[in-house]
């Protein structure tokens, strides 16, 4: 919102007469100069103030000096000669305009310019075309003021108070539950959580890992024969539930019938009543969605999807949390936003330069060999004067001449203020032109918070390998806007090089193939079983790695399919710590110099290493400069971090990869976890196989699921315009 600029007119100097005034007043409406009058700001304030004080003193000296040297006059006398001086200075006035007016006399600045114009047109040495100044030039691109502003920090939420912790673990005593999870309570349901528990015991669900059968046998234990499964707070909380377990797979809503599926598998009598229950309460919102026709579809040839309606083909109606909804509907009006307040301009270069230059938001697709496109069109940006960043999703991505000169910064590092230019009074940063590198990596969350902290005008780029796995955090931000066809989507034709380049791009299109791998880039180490694979993994990790590429272990990454299992990230990270960082784990299972996995927020990992700890908590060295793990949040949100999974690791890269794959890991095999796991490897990929025949067929077969999402049909309906490739 604009202020007020505040402007007033300028008191009259008092060697002016009225007419003057008036008339000076006239000349500078006319001109159209609003810059004429001073403002009321500070410094305005006080010259106009030492001109009054100047005035009045000098007033007053004169008056005493006239004492002195006149004889004093009667009251007649002294209005008489009051009026001849009055008349006589404004004849002297008068005498003044018809002369020439210089600049530095009595006027000065934009007032003595403008009355010297309208003499000189007056007196025919110039054109009245003169008089006006050409308009000025709009600006190129609304710029924001530079600061170097940092937000504040966000503010850490309220520990909950002793009494509020004794009142919620007496309540899950009464109902059986471990005490131990009075503190995520607390979290999650405020100060009052004790009573909200004992109002609506299903209310337990809102803690993350407790599952409705639990939260089922808690209810019977404080309700007794009160509760029962058609229990009105038992379907909203068990709708919520499934919502938020959606959201743990991606999606940001689910279609109704998936929903009272899930309600029915928990025995819900009523599904479309408890769904209905849900909505009236507000727990949870429903979207009826309009389906644009497909581009490709024939003229009168309904779309499949279509369901019967005079207004055009509908979507399934979706049900979605508001958080989540609030976040697409954000975003999508923010990216709108971009492309409507930019101004368009011919850049040279290459097709992404000449896209940027002519739109404010434009997709770059590309594998890890692209990177150097949206790289280059930074640098070409900084040439021409704009204000530039370059942005990534891990802490580990940038070099270090491209961090300390700070053109290059994590994401996190960004919105949190803690890297990057600074901000505005309203919040938005100091750039004309942001390039996101890894944009697959954006949840909605995330990427509304980047998108509200752009000023009108900022040109984005997001760019990104589409082939990658999806954010760990729900939505499809990425992958959503180039299915929307609303904006320019320029795609690399730069392969990968080298043997890891070939095998990763096979995988990109299905085909897992042999490759010629003269230098030892890839190195298939097939196993027997999950206990021959850990052991193979440390010994790659921790030898044959180092040894054939002069590699250390901390430049090698693990990566396997999931946390459990007999080869997952736990027993492989136990192993590794033993054979290369052992010790008795003394500060909560963890020594200094161990690997260390932190989830500083639900979807998003930051590795690191420990260097020790102190009475606030567990000290870590990461990409993002030093971090502090609460104790509390120790055993919730740490991990070793040798090992990692897929949707960890993705965004970053290591000189090293092993990927670990022991037989029951088939079932989470798919293209795009394969295609992500083996492209972290930049030098040399050894895979441990013990799957057979389930890797190629998943790399030809199995895709990942699709996300429900609400973004693309959001943006479609606000920058519905033909495509432009």
């Amino acid at each position: 919102m604009t202020e007020p600029s505040g402007e007033t007119a300028p008191e009259a100097p008092e060697d002016l007469d009225q007419d003057a005034v008036e008339e000076d007043a006239a000349e500078q409406e006319a001109a159209g100069r609003e810059d004429a009058a001073p403002s009321s700001g500070t410094a305005g304030a006080t010259e106009a103030s030492e001109s009054v004080e100047s005035a009045g003193a000098e007033a007053a000296d004169g008056t005493e000096a006239s004492k002195d040297a006149a004889p004093e006059l009667s009251e007649a006398q002294a209005e008489l000669a009051a009026q001849r001086e009055l008349r006589a200075r404004i004849e002297a006035r008068k005498a003044e305009k018809s002369g020439p007016v210089e600049s530095g006399g009595k006027l000065s600045g934009t007032a003595a310019d403008l009355l010297a114009a309208v003499r000189a047109v007056e007196g025919g040495s110039a054109s009245g075309g003169a008089f006006y100044a050409p308009a000025p030039e709009p600006p190129r691109a609304p710029r924001p003021p530079e600061t170097t502003v940092r937000p504040a920090a966000p503010a850490a939420p309220p520990a909950p108070t002793a009494g509020a912790l004794a009142g919620v673990r007496e309540v899950l005593a009464r109902g059986g539950a471990p005490e131990t999870l009075a503190g995520q309570v607390a979290a999650a349901l405020g100060e009052q959580a004790a009573e909200a528990l004992t109002e609506d015991p299903w209310r337990l669900l809102a803690v993350t890992g407790v599952r409705p059968e639990q939260a089922d046998g808690f209810a019977r234990a404080l309700l007794g024969g009160a509760c029962g499964p058609d229990d009105p707070r038992r379907a909203v909380a068990l709708t919520v539930w499934l919502l938020d377990r959606a959201a743990l797979q991606g999606h940001t809503a689910l279609t109704l019938d998936e929903v009272a599926a899930g309600l029915a598998r928990h025995e819900v009598p009523d599904p479309e009543k408890a769904v209905e229950t849900a909505v009236s309460e507000g727990a949870v919102l429903v979207f009826q969605e309009e389906e644009p026709e497909p581009e490709d579809a024939e003229e009168g040839e309904p779309s499949e999807a279509a369901v019967a309606s005079d207004e055009g083909p509908v979507e399934p109606p979706l049900l979605g949390l508001d958080r989540y909804a609030l976040a697409e509907e954000s975003l999508a009006d923010g990216l709108a936003r971009l492309v409507r307040t930019v101004t368009a301009e011919e850049w040279d270069g290459g097709e992404l330069e000449r896209a940027v230059g002519g739109h404010g938001l434009v997709l770059h697709t590309g594998g890890e060999a692209a990177r150097a496109e949206p790289l280059a069109l930074a640098a070409a940006a900084r040439e021409r004067g704009l204000r530039v960043l370059v942005t990534v999703h891990d802490a580990e991505r940038p070099g270090d001449e491209e961090r300390a000169a700070g053109t290059t910064v994590p994401l996190a590092a960004l919105l949190s203020g803690t890297a990057g230019p600074g901000r505005d009074e309203e919040g938005a940063l100091a750039l004309d032109l942001l390039v996101v590198l890894d944009a697959p990596q954006l949840d909605v969350e995330t990427g509304a918070m980047l998108v509200e902290a752009l000023p009108d005008g900022c040109r984005l780029v997001l760019g990104g390998d589409p082939e990658v796995l999806g954010s760990a955090g729900p939505g499809a931000v990425f992958a959503d806007a180039l299915a929307a066809r609303v904006c320019p989507r320029v795609a690399s034709r730069r392969p990968d090089p080298g043997p890891l380049g070939e095998l990763v791009s096979g995988i990109g299109v299905g085909e897992l193939n042999q490759v010629e791998a003269p230098g030892k880039e890839v190195v298939i180490v097939p196993v027997r079983d999950a206990g021959e694979a850990v052991h193979r993994t440390v010994q790659l990790v921790a030898d044959s790695v180092p040894r054939a590429f002069g590699l250390s272990p901390e430049q090698t990454r693990v990566i396997t399919v999931g946390h459990g299992g007999s080869a997952g990230t736990r027993a492989l990270n136990t192993a590794l710590k033993q054979r290369l960082n052992p010790g008795p784990g003394r500060f909560g299972g963890y020594d200094p110099g161990d690997r260390v996995a932190y989830a500083p927020a639900p979807g998003r990992t930051v590795t690191g290493t420990v260097l020790g700890a102190d009475p606030e908590g567990l000290r870590l060295s990461t990409g993002e400069g030093e971090v502090v793990v609460p104790k509390e949040r120790v055993e919730s949100a740490l991990r070793h971090g040798w090992a990692l999974t897929a949707h960890q690791a993705a965004g970053g890269r290591w000189p090293a990869v092993v990927v670990v794959l022991p037989g029951d890991a088939a079932p989470g095999l798919s293209r795009p976890w394969v295609y992500t796991a083996f492209g972290r490897a930049e030098r040399h990929l050894s895979v441990v196989h013990g799957v057979d025949q389930a890797l190629p067929r998943s790399v030809a077969e199995v895709l990942a699921p699709a996300r429900t999402t609400r973004l693309r049909p959001l943006l479609i309906g606000l920058l519905a315009t033909p495509d432009e490739e």
